[in-house]
C-alpha cells in the first residue's frame, strides 16, 4: 500500500526505476514492431539503436557528443559564476533585493530562444553565440532561486550570532552560506538540466558540429531513427549528469540528505 512520503530501500527504487524503462521500451516495440505507427514516423527499437551504433562507429558521433558537452558545461559554468554571487548578495542584503529583483523577475521571463538572431548578429555562428544563449537561460534562474535559499534562512539563527558578537560579514559567511549550501547545489543541479534545452536550441542554428546538429540533418533526411537516437543520447548523458551532481552533493552534505 502506498503511503505519502514513506521511503523506499535503495533495491526497490533502482528496481522501480528500471522497471518503466523497460515498460517504455516494451511499448515502443509493440508500436513499431507490430505496424500500430508507419515505420517514417517512428523507428523501432532495433533499427534505432543499430544507426546509433553506426554512427559512434563509422561518423565519429562521439565527438558531437563531446563538443555539446563541452558547449553545456562551459555555459553553464559561465552562469554559474555570476548567478551564485548575485544571487548570495540579493537573499542576503534587501537593499540589493530590491535594487535587482525587478529587473531578474523580468528577465527570466524572456526566453532565450528568441535571442538567437541578435547573439548571431553580435557572436556569428561559433561558439560564442553558443555559449552566450545557454548562459542566458540559465542565469536569471540562478540567480533568483539561489537568492530565495539563500533569504530563507532562519531568523533566530541570524539573531542568536548577532547575540555572539557575530558582524554582517560573519553573518552571512557563517550562518547564512552553510546553512543554504545544500540547497544552492540542488539549485544548479536542476538548473544544469535546463541548460541542455538550450544548447540543442543553438546547435540546431547555423552549427555544424553537436548533438543538435545530428538531429537537424536527421531531419532533412526523414530518418526518425537517428533524430531519436540523439535525443535519446541526451537524455542518458543528462541522468548521468544529474547522478554525478547528486552523489557530489551527497558527500558534500551528507546532513542534507
Amino acid at each position: 500500500m502506498l503511503e505519502p512520503l514513506k521511503p523506499v530501500s535503495r533495491g526497490a527504487r533502482i528496481f522501480l526505476g528500471a522497471a518503466f524503462f523497460i515498460a517504455f521500451f516494451a511499448a515502443w516495440a509493440v508500436a513499431t514492431f507490430g505496424g500500430f505507427i508507419d515505420g517514417m514516423f517512428l523507428k523501432d527499437p532495433v533499427y534505432t539503436f543499430k544507426i546509433g551504433w553506426e554512427l559512434f562507429t563509422e561518423f565519429n558521433f562521439i565527438r558531437d557528443v563531446g563538443v555539446t558537452i563541452w558547449r553545456v558545461v562551459g555555459g553553464f559554468l559561465l552562469a554559474a559564476l555570476l548567478a551564485v554571487p548575485l544571487g548570495i548578495a540579493m537573499g542576503a542584503y534587501k537593499p540589493v533585493e530590491a535594487f535587482l529583483e525587478p529587473f531578474i523577475s523580468f528577465a527570466r521571463y524572456l526566453p532565450a530562444s528568441a535571442f538567437i538572431p541578435l547573439l548571431i548578429l553580435w557572436a556569428g555562428v561559433g561558439e560564442a553565440q553558443k555559449l552566450m544563449l545557454i548562459f542566458i537561460g540559465s542565469v536569471f534562474q540562478i540567480v533568483l532561486m539561489v537568492s530565495l535559499v539563500v533569504g530563507s534562512t532562519r531568523r533566530d539563527l541570524v539573531e542568536a550570532a548577532y547575540t555572539l558578537g557575530a558582524d554582517s560579514g560573519a553573518i552571512v559567511t557563517r550562518v547564512m552560506l552553510p546553512g543554504a549550501a545544500p540547497q544552492i547545489a540542488e539549485t544548479l543541479r536542476l538548473v544544469l538540466g535546463w541548460a541542455w534545452t538550450y544548447v540543442i536550441v543553438a546547435e540546431l542554428i547555423g552549427s555544424e558540429s553537436g548533438i543538435g546538429h545530428m538531429i537537424m540533418d536527421s531531419q532533412r533526411l526523414l530518418d526518425t531513427g537517428q533524430m531519436i537516437f540523439g535525443i535519446f543520447c541526451i537524455g542518458v548523458i543528462g541522468l548521468i549528469s544529474d547522478y554525478i551532481f547528486k552523489w557530489v552533493n551527497q558527500r558534500l552534505y551528507p546532513w542534507a540528505f
